[in-house]
């Protein structure tokens, strides 16, 4: 019986070996397929995969394939080679990819839209007169919040301290709820699981989740469908809302009600998941860099309209009805240093890939394709001097005029940073997140007495598990103190 046994163990072994182990073929890119059979990289992909595409790529440069849980996944890192990706739409798909996600994060099916459809609407919503309106509600419910904010508590003259990250999510998020879903009764609740599902949603799109943790998802999830169902839509039948124009979308594709509720929720996540944390970052950056907020702060002052920065006037936003080149650098280095996403794409017919430097290498029907412009352009020594320190000037010229020449083997970049990712995939709503954060953080100067409680702290360590997942999150918080300003 015994023998057997082992018998049967050792054949599934052959098996699970023979068909999960890939040789290298004639033109194909270098293959690294690790040593745990079906499995390959996949551990140490998910724990850093900055970390671990940084050795890939010293070994064997600018494109090679890996094993990823039975998967051969194709990193290429050369950003002049990005459009043979970005532009082939016959070769190179994201729909699958995209279901796949949203099935297994959010429990979502949306087989009956197709992605250009609502790509299509979200464009309709986040340009023109609609960004607008969108832009106006937000600046008006920041303004509130923040006000409310300070006064809650001591007096509003007196210290408060809190952490950085907290501040500036839990404000952030909920002033885009308002803005969103236009819900004035649970914002608070809303915000505790939005956190709480979104500090396990990367181990919940790798299949990783504990028992306790998918416990703990699985009701963050109900609570926040509850909180987010169509039926508590405020103004009734007749609301104009955003969240009830995209219910009405879902509907006339014939989307259901359950389904409609986890659609919510995607979009809550896809609009909220990053101005927070941008906005944690380039706060931590200004007080950690005293020399990048003094240029900040005095680029503010310089601005010719001081009556902008009334608490009275919450829609007008001098960042936008002025030129500030200074702030503009500072956030695109922030989000050069803390936007992580990454670019996959399935190949859906065997493709010959022609790289910038003239060599071409095959690739298979059914690998994925993954581009991290984390790595490269955003950190890439060759582009950018010194890419792990925090330039607030990186991005200007001598003259003050934007900075937006940089260059690789001799050859100027088209892509030197891509925080919003690229190509038809990239965030629609990117106008509507940088203008936001800029908002946010002009209140927060202008409005607020805001210190560290340790002049020494240091910005913590980023969480390694976000990689891929947009922008970065901070692996602890940046205690600060913070009061309304004297008038």
């Amino acid at each position: 019986m015994w023998w057997t046994l082992l018998s049967v163990i050792t054949g599934v072994l052959i098996l699970v070996l023979r068909f999960s182990t890939r040789r290298r073929r004639r033109n194909e890119p270098p293959l690294d397929n690790g040593w745990i059979p079906w499995l390959g990289h996949a551990i140490e992909f998910g724990k850093d995969a900055a970390k671990f595409l940084a050795r890939m790529k010293e070994k064997h440069g600018d494109i090679f394939t890996v094993r990823v849980a039975g998967l051969r996944v194709t990193v290429l890192l050369d950003p002049h080679s990005f459009d043979s990706v970005l532009n082939d739409r016959d070769s190179f798909d994201f729909t699958r990819i995209r279901n796949q996600v949203i099935q297994k994060v959010f429990s979502l099916q949306l087989t009956n839209i197709e992605p250009t459809s609502e790509r299509k609407w979200m464009e309709q919503h986040f340009k023109g007169c609609s960004l607008s309106e969108l832009s106006s509600s937000m600046n008006t419910h920041l303004h509130t919040l923040l006000l409310l904010h300070c006064h809650n508590g001591p007096a509003p003259s007196e210290w408060k301290q809190e952490g950085l990250f907290d501040l500036c999510y839990s404000l952030l998020f909920r002033a885009g709820y308002l803005t969103f879903f236009e819900r004035t009764d649970n914002g608070a609740a809303a915000y505790e699981e939005f956190r709480k599902f979104d500090s396990l949603l990367t181990k919940l799109a790798r299949g990783s989740l504990r028992r306790e943790e998918r416990r703990a998802v699985s009701y963050s999830q109900e609570r926040l469908w509850e909180l987010l169902s169509p039926h508590g839509l405020r103004g009734g039948s007749e609301s104009s809302t955003w969240q009830k124009s995209y219910c009405d979308f879902l509907q006339q594709a014939g989307i259901d009600a359950d389904m409609q509720k986890k659609a919510l929720l995607l979009q809550l996540w896809t609009t909220q998941c990053n101005a927070g944390p941008a906005a944690f970052w380039l706060l931590g950056f200004l007080l950690t860099h005293p020399e990048a907020m003094e240029a900040v702060k005095s680029e503010i002052r310089g601005l010719s309209t001081r009556r902008d920065t009334s608490f009275q006037q919450p829609l007008n936003n001098p960042l936008e009805a002025h030129s500030t080149p200074v702030f503009d650098s500072v956030l695109s280095e922030t989000l050069r240093l803390t936007a992580a996403v990454m670019i996959r794409r399935e190949v859906v017919q065997d493709k010959i890939l022609d790289m910038a430097n003239g060599q071409r290498y095959h690739l298979r029907r059914g690998d994925r394709v993954c581009l991290f412009p984390f790595l490269s352009p955003q950190m890439d020594p060759e582009i950018h001097q010194e890419p792990q320190t925090f330039k607030y000037d990186r991005f200007l010229n001598e003259d003050m005029t934007v900075k937006d020449e940089f260059y690789k083997d001799g050859k100027r970049l088209k892509y030197y940073s891509l925080p919003w990712g690229a190509g038809k995939n990239s965030c629609v709503g990117k106008e509507f997140a940088v203008s936001t954060i800029k908002r946010f953080v002009f209140l927060a100067l202008t409005h607020l007495d805001l210190e560290l409680c340790d002049p020494e702290a240091k910005l913590p360590p980023v969480n390694p598990s976000r990689y891929g997942f947009g922008m970065l999150q901070p692996d602890g918080d940046l205690q600060v103190r913070y009061r309304l300003k004297r008038t």
